[in-house]
């Protein structure tokens, strides 16, 4: 089992989940984080654990050996056994084409990878955070019958597509040729380390990094709040072209898990819970939370909406190989709501 672990991108929504099931299994983590400001945060919220902390600077992930000093660890420490790589390309803000929204992705993975082979000999699997847009075709998202997917599938975008295609597709495309060229990395280079790869969709949950603003809450939390908290009544039904969701609490363990168990090396997981659509969360929104009653949409409660031959993920393979077992639907919105409620209380109380 391994005793020291680098985490990129620690102070994050995911990567935060995974630092508090590392600390509280007893390793020590050093995180990798843009500024020092983040590093100080990290310590402030784990402040009971600060003794199995430590923290690395790297400003910028896609810069020429971005990763060397972080993945050799400091002197008169043990070297580093598993590398978690969460982190993302900071920002996709003015950028002159598609082609400056993809390379980052790609290189920043490549990056990391790079610098574990050529620099820290002691790393035995390195564990990377992707994305189901690397697994849906987000072309044809409804068939008859129903699609399944699992983790022998990609998403078709061509590289031609992506450079010409919108900035959406853009994105998710991005997340598909960053593990691709992770994938023929290993399969060139041979590295000394094994890899795995985890594939999430939308991953909602509470948080356990703390924000002062509903503002900086992560993508997929933000578009609940914005879509089923800070509504109307009225409002139509939201849809997002998103059909299965996982728990950020559940991710983080199977995170973990692929650290530990052998067979998870060189396998890739896609890490789903199940299908939803947002009249589902809507109705336990409103069965337990009467204060958004005028808040969040009414729609058509106890029906699905979600379109005819929406698609679906089998997630028998985490599930098996890595042991993980999903919350339900019913437990994630409540925890969440609880907790986007609670920073908006207090973000009130602040502007007060």
């Amino acid at each position: 089992m391994a005793q020291r672990v680098l985490l990129t991108g620690a102070n994050g929504f995911i990567g935060s989940h995974i630092l508090a099931k590392l600390l509280d299994r007893g390793f020590s983590v050093c995180c990798a984080v843009r500024t020092q400001e983040k590093g100080d945060k990290i310590f402030k919220d784990f402040a009971a654990q600060r003794d199995q902390l430590a923290i690395t600077i790297v400003p910028d992930i896609v810069a020429s050996e971005a990763y060397r000093d972080a993945v050799q660890g400091t002197p008169g420490t043990p070297p580093f056994d598993t590398v978690f790589h969460t982190a993302s390309p900071f920002t996709y803000q003015n950028v002159g084409s598609n082609i400056e929204f993809l390379e980052p992705a790609i290189k920043g993975t490549l990056n990391l990878l790079r610098a574990v082979k050529d620099h820290a000999p002691s790393v035995k699997r390195v564990i990377w955070t992707g994305s189901c847009a690397s697994v849906i075709d987000y072309d044809n998202l409804a068939s008859h019958p129903p699609r399944t997917y699992t983790e022998a599938d990609w998403n078709p975008v061509t590289w031609e597509e992506a450079v010409h295609g919108d900035s959406s597709k853009a994105y998710r495309a991005s997340k598909l040729f960053a593990e691709r060229e992770a994938w023929n990395f290993m399969k060139q280079e041979e590295p000394h380390y094994d890899l795995v790869t985890l594939c999430p969709p939308a991953t909602i949950g509470p948080l356990r990094h703390s924000i002062s603003s509903i503002s900086d809450l992560n993508e997929s939390n933000a578009r609940l709040w914005k879509l089923c908290f800070d509504s109307t009544k009225e409002a139509p039904m939201p849809y997002i072209p998103v059909h299965t969701y996982v728990d950020v609490r559940d991710l983080a363990d199977a995170q973990v898990k692929a650290m530990i168990v052998p067979e998870a090396g060189n396998q890739r997981f896609v890490v789903c819970a199940r299908q939803f659509g947002f009249q589902d969360i809507c109705d336990i929104l409103r069965a337990r939370f009467p204060e958004l009653s005028e808040r969040t949409p009414f729609g058509k409660p106890g029906t699905s909406s979600l379109p005819p031959g929406a698609y679906t993920i089998d997630n028998s393979k985490v599930k098996q190989l890595l042991e993980v077992e999903f919350r339900s639907l019913d437990e994630t919105v409540v925890d969440v709501a609880r907790c986007l409620l609670d920073i908006e209380q207090h973000e009130k109380q602040a502007q007060n």
